[in-house]
């Protein structure tokens, strides 16, 4: 085959023959690249051509078939189930009115965050979590097509020039890319909305013409490249994106079949395209929502990742990780969310008026008034004021008053007393029962409250941790229900709708930051105090790796029943970040820079988080923010001009150097120096009694 690797069983004179013949061809090959950089040239020589396969689809028959079969689609998604991307920095405008510099520059930015996202999140799911990603992305300027960091590109005034972005391997030494070092390529093409309505509707010639431009280009340099290829090299899929949309184009074919005459570069291409070539185009679907978020679990994405997985196979091999492993666990996680729902044919909605049921044969649920069905009253779980609660603890029962309802956003808890020391006061969290079909977002909530809650603190106490920053686990285990209870002597719960609900009692109990600041008792002594207390309680289950991950207002309280001087516990520790998979809570005003950006947590990020509680009960400026993108803008702006520290400044010295320490860790590895800063706070707490020492435990 012409192209193909010299004779190797040729000798003498022979090898030398095959050896200048495969120079000549070798010459041949760079010389038709380097005359083919013309795209609209190509794509003019494919108009008859594009009109053929036009007519072919008005006659309802599809011209060109789709990349990917939906079965592979749906296996795809069941291996993706338990994947999480990175969350994106950058997203783009969806307003198509406005066609300025700005909003394109946003989408440039916008795609290459969202292709990064992309490749390292399949990279460390099914190629190595441990390994480095070896891929980078950059964007594509058309007047020498070379690559460039969409920011460095746009800075420099070549926003017009660019066409498109890629992902390409990383090479220190062509910082501007090689052609055959790339992955895949992503068009930007706002005309692509309008196939969206219409999934029959093929791309128009300048569309595909520029897809099958930038493909040959990819095909040539891979026949010139030293790279081995772990699979075939041809094959090259090009994405066609805008701010809300995005499809695939797959092109196939062999070069070695392309006529490399240099003298007619557009025409011997435009042949090859149409007698060697294959090509197959997606459906355009919304890869971003209207907010400028990118949807994981949608099938627009969806076919952008499997395209992008095929193209990392290419350069990588075959992942460690295969679809089918990681699809193989669908099955078994479905099952255990329908065990631990206990789906069947009736169940209670998440308020309790409706319920839903099947009638006769029909697959169709409908909602009955709840007038048709009986709903035993101890059904409903309703705690009130006065309300006796007991609770299986290690084979023993402890009976539980309500004394007090308290609301944390969404969810509900409660100040009790045991039965048997009614002056002890106590914090009392009650999960989902497994009968109830709660919100799903209300419902996992409820589990970081309580059952992750309940793990984080049995921890903690296995460990000894000792401190009175840090909330105690009093009690923990399963509401015991009225009426006998029917347990399966093989483990479970009986048929009874509480059986089973967790719940959990910690102490100490007091007020939280957030209700001191709304009533106007959070001043200077109570700051440069909370401050120490939290970094304190941070301080010492540091030694364990431990890191609490949602420091709020909701989830500092200030005791005073029974103590000389009121101290703050860090509470809330159901979202502790214990382990490397473990993930922080997403809090658009407290959570910090990296944890917003990398979905994990750094060493500073829980006192950067500190920081910013403080600076808002303070009096700080809340803004409104409603997307990530806002909270980081919001971060960098505030730091950079220093608005953090100047409003902690009025309140006190020591709270703007911590606030200054704080951010030059912000996203570095360093760890927080606690001893010293510990120190330095104790020094500014005044307290009434100078002659005792402030306890600093833990």
């Amino acid at each position: 085959m012409e192209g193909g690797s010299p004779d190797q069983e040729s000798v003498g004179s022979g090898t030398r023959r095959s050896s200048v013949s495969s120079g000549s061809r070798s010459r041949n090959r760079k010389d038709f690249l380097y005359r083919f950089v013309d795209c609209g040239i190509l794509t003019a020589k494919l108009e008859d051509w594009f009109i053929s396969i036009s007519e072919k689809s008005a006659l309802k028959k599809p011209a060109l078939d789709v990349p990917f079969e939906l079965i592979e689609l749906q296996k795809f998604d069941y291996a993706l189930e338990g994947v999480s991307f990175q969350q994106l920095i950058r997203m783009p405008n969806a307003v198509y009115a406005s066609t300025s510099d700005a909003v394109e520059a946003t989408a440039y930015l916008a795609v290459e965050d969202f292709l990064h996202a992309s490749v390292k999140g399949l990279w460390e799911a099914f190629w190595s979590h441990d390994e480095p990603m070896p891929f980078s992305v950059s964007c594509l300027y058309n007047a020498n097509l070379k690559f460039y960091q969409a920011e460095k590109a746009i800075a420099n005034g070549k926003l017009e020039g660019l066409c498109g972005t890629g992902i390409l391997l990383k090479n220190p030494r062509h910082p501007h890319g090689k052609w055959d070092h790339i992955l895949e390529l992503a068009l930007l093409r706002p005309d692509i909305r309008n196939l969206a309505s219409d999934s029959d509707q093929q791309p128009s010639l300048s569309v595909l013409g520029e897809a099958l431009f930038y493909a040959l280009r990819i095909l040539l340099s891979r026949s010139l490249s030293r790279l081995n290829f772990c699979l075939s090299s041809n094959t090259v899929f090009v994405l066609l994106v805008d701010s809300q949309y995005g499809g695939v184009v797959k092109i196939e074919g062999d070069v070695n079949k392309l006529d490399f005459d240099v003298n007619n570069v557009y025409d011997c291409a435009a042949e090859w395209i149409q007698k060697h070539c294959r090509i197959a185009v997606s459906p355009i679907d919304r890869i971003w929502n209207k907010l400028g978020n990118a949807n994981w679990g949608d099938i627009g994405v969806l076919q952008i990742l499997f395209a992008t997985f095929h193209c990392i196979i290419q350069y990588a091999g075959l992942p460690k990780h295969s679809i089918e492993d990681l699809a193989a666990d669908h099955s078994s996680r479905l099952q255990s969310r329908r065990v631990e729902r206990q789906l069947g044919d009736t169940g209670v909605n998440g308020n309790g008026v409706f319920r839903f049921q099947r009638h006769g044969v029909s697959t169709e649920i409908v909602e009955v008034q709840d007038e048709s069905i009986n709903i035993e009253s101890e059904e409903l779980m309703k705690l009130e004021i006065g309300s006796v609660l007991w609770l299986e603890d290690s084979n023993f029962q402890k009976g539980y008053q309500i004394n007090e309802v308290l609301r944390n956003g969404d969810l509900t808890y409660y100040v009790a007393s045991p039965v048997e020391d009614p002056g002890k006061s106590l914090f009392l969290y009650v999960g989902s029962h497994p009968s109830q079909l709660e919100p799903a977002w209300q419902d996992m909530n409820l589990w970081y409250q309580v059952q992750r809650q309940t793990k984080v603190l049995t921890i903690m106490k296995q460990k000894g941790f000792s401190s009175k920053y840090l909330p105690q686990l009093s009690a923990s285990g399963r509401i015991i229900h009225p009426g006998q209870c029917r347990r399966p002597s093989s483990g479970g719960n009986c048929d009874h709708p509480l059986c089973g609900t967790p719940i959990l009692v910690t102490s100490p109990v007091g007020e939280t930051v957030a209700n001191m600041v709304s009533e106007g008792r959070f001043g200077l002594d109570e700051a440069i105090r909370c401050c120490h207390d939290c970094l304190s309680a941070l301080s010492t289950v540091s030694s364990a790796g431990i890191r609490h991950g949602d420091i709020r207002p909701e989830n500092v309280i200030c005791v005073r029943s029974g103590v000389r001087h009121p101290y703050f516990v860090l509470i809330g520790w159901g979202h502790a970040i214990l382990e490397d998979r473990d993930r922080p809570a997403m809090n658009l005003h407290f959570s910090s820079t990296y944890a917003l950006q990398e979905g994990k947590l750094c060493s500073a990020s829980d006192a950067e988080s500190l920081v910013y509680m403080l600076y808002f009960s303070c009096g700080g400026a809340l803004p409104e923010l409603d997307s990530v993108e806002g909270a980081l803008q919001w971060r960098e702006t505030s730091w950079s001009r220093r608005i953090i520290q100047q409003k902690l400044g009025d309140v006190s010295t020591v709270l703007k150097a911590f606030a200054d320490y704080v951010d030059s860790l912000c996203g570095t590895p360093y760890p927080i120096d606690y001893d010293i800063w510990l120190r330095r706070l104790r020094k500014n707490i005044h307290e009434e009694d100078h002659g005792k020492e402030i306890d600093t435990s833990g």
